[in-house]
């Protein structure tokens, strides 16, 4: 398909919107045809939202298509936080608990300025590691990463760290008992101009209004937010209690569950990883066998689509 031209004031610039008048009323034309050589062919056609993609580790850059002016966040969080094993102790009158990761700060069907042309840079968060080597008594799960996403005219659009790692320090084989910290909640800088009125052509050619954009994880248009604390289940009292492993934080405001802490009954479960920035679930203890493991958060994320909003 050709571009299509016309003249405004002697020079001659590019159309991006074409308006015809129907029944006495100025209306978008969603496609124009000129007659070529006896056949008629598609010379314009009215820019469409593209389809959503997903960015879910790395670093890198993509382009703003030309007839763009918006870019549609369906969904975009910062990595969960690892979470550490449990542990068994020898008459220290009790048992711990892994505590669970954070989530990392999100953001749900919002949609940003952006230019037609320009160049936007990401980076997304790598989950947090389990924590499970070393001593169990004075042990740390890593940190989530943070996701990113800018825009060479537009700047920084916004920073969603990731959630913490939880620990377990401060223990000794035969007491006292370590100090269980869950880990924290990321956070959320919005720093683009959102648009939260106007219309656009959906990929189905109909337009709708921005509003309407509620297919995020949150099932609400122009959300965003900071992560959540993970559970902490703390220490069981009296020798040789068992004590389940600690859920790691839920992201997207709830909407996304966390990694489930392990199971203290027979011989065990370790905790699950957790996932689309959620936390880790920790590790149980005075199983079978001592204590299981704790898991690795979920990795951040990116989806998102490109709008003619007007």
């Amino acid at each position: 398909m050709a571009n299509t031209y016309g003249k405004v004031s002697g020079t001659f610039q590019e159309a991006d919107q074409i308006y015809a008048k129907v029944s006495g009323t100025w209306e978008e034309v969603d496609e124009v045809y000129g007659k070529v050589s006896g056949v008629w062919k598609l010379v314009f056609s009215a820019f469409e939202a593209t389809s959503i993609q997903t960015l879910s580790s790395g670093s890198g850059t993509f382009s703003v298509p030309a007839q763009a002016n918006a870019i549609h966040i369906q969904a975009a969080v910062g990595a969960g936080g690892g979470a550490v094993r449990g542990a068994d102790y020898d008459k220290a009158g009790g048992e711990s608990s892994g505590a669970g990761g954070g989530s990392g700060a999100f953001i749900s069907d919002k949609i940003f300025s952006v230019t037609g042309g320009e160049t936007m840079t990401y980076a997304i968060g790598s989950a947090g590691t389990a924590g499970n080597s070393g001593s169990s008594f004075n042990i740390s799960a890593g940190n989530g990463g943070t996701t990113t996403l800018s825009g060479s005219t537009a700047g920084s659009l916004f920073s969603l760290t990731g959630g913490g790692g939880s620990s377990g320090t401060g223990g000794g084989v035969q007491g006292p008992l370590r100090t269980n910290t869950a880990g924290t909640a990321g956070s959320a800088t919005i720093n683009g101009t959102a648009i939260t009125s106007g219309n656009f052509r959906d990929t189905d050619g109909t337009q709708k209004a921005v509003t309407t954009n509620t297919s995020g994880p949150d099932g609400t248009f122009n959300s965003s937010g900071n992560g959540a604390v993970g559970s902490n289940n703390g220490n069981c009292g009296g020798d040789n209690c068992r004590i389940g492993g600690s859920n790691g934080a839920a992201s997207y405001d709830g909407n996304i569950s966390g990694g489930s802490g392990g199971s203290s009954s027979g011989a065990g479960t370790n905790g699950s990883a957790g996932t689309r920035g959620s936390g880790g679930g920790g590790g149980a203890a005075q199983v079978n066998a001592g204590s299981t493991n704790g898991a690795a958060g979920g990795n951040g994320e990116i989806r998102y689509r490109f709008l003619k909003v007007n």
